[in-house]
C-alpha cells in the first residue's frame, strides 16, 4: 500500500506523443521511445499513451500501434493506453488488438479505457461514433471483458488472440461517472487530474467507498495523473513551463498549436483572465527544482492517498524532458 510520500509510491509516464513546433510525428515517435528506454532504467512502473484525433500537436491517434512500438523497444516496462476511447471502436477490435499486443509482450500490456471521443464532434462523426456511444460505455466494457475471458471459448464471437489472456483493464476518468463504474466492476481507476482537477477528491471518495472486489482486483487501486516540470533550479523549471502553459492556454482559447519553445516567464503571453482560467485547469501541476517538486508532490500524495502517480511533462526540449523525469526518478530513492 502507498505510504503517502514520493519515495514509497510507484511512478509512471503518460506520454501524449506531442509534436513540437518545427518537428514532425517521426521525431515524436523517436523521442517517445527514447524516453521509454530511459524511464525503464530509472525505475518507472508503466508508460501509457493516449488516443487523440485531429490534433496537429498530438501524434498518438493509432494508439495500439504506438504501444507496440514502445513495447518492442523496452524490456520490463509495462506499456499501455491511457486510454483507448472505447466508444470509437468495436469492443471486438480492441480485444483483438490488445490480445495481439499481450501475446507479443506477455505480462507487460495495460488496457486503459475512456468514454470520451478524444477529439471534436466532427472527427467523432468521422470515426462512426454515434450520439449514444458514451451511454453504451459500461456495456462495451462488459463485452470486452467477455472476449478476454476463458468462459467465452464456446461463444459465437471470439477474440483470437485475446481470449484467456491476463490483460489488466483500467477505467479512466475526469469526472465522477467513471468512479462509480470502476468501483462497481472492481477495476483499477486512473483519474485525469492533469487537466481536470476539480472532481479528483470527490471521484476518489466515490470509488473507494463503493468498490466491489473482483477477480482482477481485491482492493481499490488508484492512479492520479499530474503534470511535472522539474529542472535543476526553480527558475529553469519556470522557464521550461512556459511551453506547457502556452499549450494548455491554446486548448482553453480554442487556438490549438504545437508545443513551442520556452520563453522568459516574464514575457506576459497571457492576460490575467486567461491566467486564472489556466490555473484552474492545471491545479495539479508541479513546477520547480528537486526540493520544491518533492515537497509539493509529498503533500499531494498525503492529501489524495493515491497508490500510483502518473506524470505528464510537456517540455519542448527533449533533453530537458528526459532530465525532468530523471530528477523525479531520483527523488524516489
Amino acid at each position: 500500500m502507498n505510504k503517502n510520500n514520493l519515495s514509497q509510491t510507484k511512478i509512471s509516464v503518460l506520454d501524449l506523443a506531442i509534436v513540437r513546433d518545427g518537428g514532425n510525428a517521426a521525431d515524436t515517435f523517436k523521442n517517445s521511445l527514447d524516453l521509454a528506454q530511459h524511464v525503464e532504467k530509472w525505475g518507472y512502473e508503466r508508460f501509457w499513451l493516449a488516443e487523440h484525433h485531429n490534433m496537429p500537436g498530438i501524434a498518438s491517434s493509432a494508439t495500439s500501434i504506438l504501444i507496440g512500438h514502445i513495447a518492442a523497444g523496452t524490456i520490463t516496462l509495462r506499456v499501455g493506453s491511457g486510454g483507448i476511447m472505447l466508444p470509437n471502436h468495436a469492443p471486438l477490435i480492441v480485444a483483438e488488438q490488445f490480445g495481439t499486443l499481450a501475446t507479443l509482450f506477455p505480462n507487460r500490456i495495460d488496457l486503459g479505457l475512456g468514454r470520451a471521443p478524444g477529439t471534436d464532434q466532427f472527427t467523432a462523426a468521422a470515426l462512426n461514433r454515434d450520439a449514444h456511444a458514451a451511454q453504451e460505455f459500461p456495456a462495451n466494457v462488459e463485452e470486452l471483458q467477455l472476449y478476454f475471458s476463458e468462459g467465452n471459448k464456446k461463444g459465437r464471437v471470439r477474440a483470437i488472440p485475446g481470449e484467456g489472456l491476463d490483460i489488466p483493464i483500467w477505467i479512466l476518468g475526469s469526472s465522477t461517472d467513471s468512479a462509480y463504474l470502476a468501483a462497481a466492476k472492481g477495476l483499477p481507476y486512473a483519474f485525469a487530474s492533469h487537466f481536470a482537477p476539480a472532481q479528483l477528491l470527490t471521484a476518489l471518495s466515490i470509488y473507494r467507498n463503493n468498490f466491489q472486489p473482483s477477480e482482477q482486483l481485491k482492493e481499490p487501486y488508484v492512479i492520479a495523473c499530474v503534470n511535472v516540470i522539474a529542472a535543476d533550479t526553480d527558475q529553469e523549471a519556470a522557464r521550461l513551463a512556459t511551453s506547457f502553459k502556452r499549450l494548455f492556454l491554446g486548448i482553453i482559447t480554442g487556438n490549438r498549436q504545437q508545443l513551442k519553445e520556452a520563453v522568459d516567464p516574464g514575457e506576459g503571453f497571457m492576460d490575467p483572465m486567461e491566467e486564472a482560467a489556466l490555473q484552474q485547469m492545471i491545479a495539479y501541476t508541479f513546477i520547480g527544482g528537486p526540493e520544491k517538486v518533492k515537497k509539493e508532490l509529498d503533500y499531494f500524495l498525503e492529501k489524495t492517498k493515491v497508490d500510483e502517480l502518473m506524470v505528464a511533462s510537456a517540455i519542448y526540449d527533449h533533453q530537458a524532458r528526459l532530465h525532468s523525469y530523471e530528477i523525479l526518478g531520483q527523488l524516489k530513492i
